[in-house]
């Protein structure tokens, strides 16, 4: 049965999260190790609604999505951002994605913020069938990205 969980309570994972994401995304901080990544990743590990990554498990670990302050140090005027939707190899093309995803959705509602706010080098079409409209593309450390938001006051509790 799949289970959406704060990482605060399954800190063990902290270090498998931190090798799929430095696998996946290490081109935007190319100089980071995954030693400096799991530092930068402790704070998910507090009680504050920002920063909070969010993990799926099913007997093992499936995937992880977080909302973080900022994920683009050239829009530091955007705020919140959704990040590090990940989800392991073996488990892509099942639903994982888009449940994380809209738990993040609904959190963030119950918490009050109207929008959120992404990038993404190549999901842009997964996250406009979730509801999210594109804001730019432009180039981010070398890369094209799509920088994406969702109105949050629009989804209905069932979204």
């Amino acid at each position: 049965m799949l289970n959406i969980i704060n990482l605060k309570h399954q800190p063990q994972h902290i270090e498998t999260l931190a090798k799929w994401h430095h696998k996946e995304w290490s081109h935007f901080n190319p100089h980071e190790s995954i030693s400096e990544r799991i530092t930068r990743m402790q704070p998910y590990l507090n009680s504050d609604f920002i920063p909070t990554t969010y993990i799926a498990t099913d007997y093992e670990l499936l995937g992880s999505a977080a909302i973080v302050a900022n994920d683009m140090e050239t829009k530091p005027e955007l705020s919140p951002w959704l990040a590090s939707v990940y989800i392991s190899e073996t488990n892509r093309n099942k639903g994982i994605g888009t449940k994380l995803v809209k738990h993040i959705l609904r959190l963030a509602q119950t918490n009050d913020i109207d929008k959120l706010y992404l990038l993404t080098p190549d999901q842009h079409s997964f996250y406009q069938r979730l509801g999210w409209s594109v804001r730019s593309e432009e180039l981010y450390h070398e890369t094209t990205v799509t920088v994406m938001e969702i109105t949050l006051n629009n989804l209905k509790p069932n979204d």
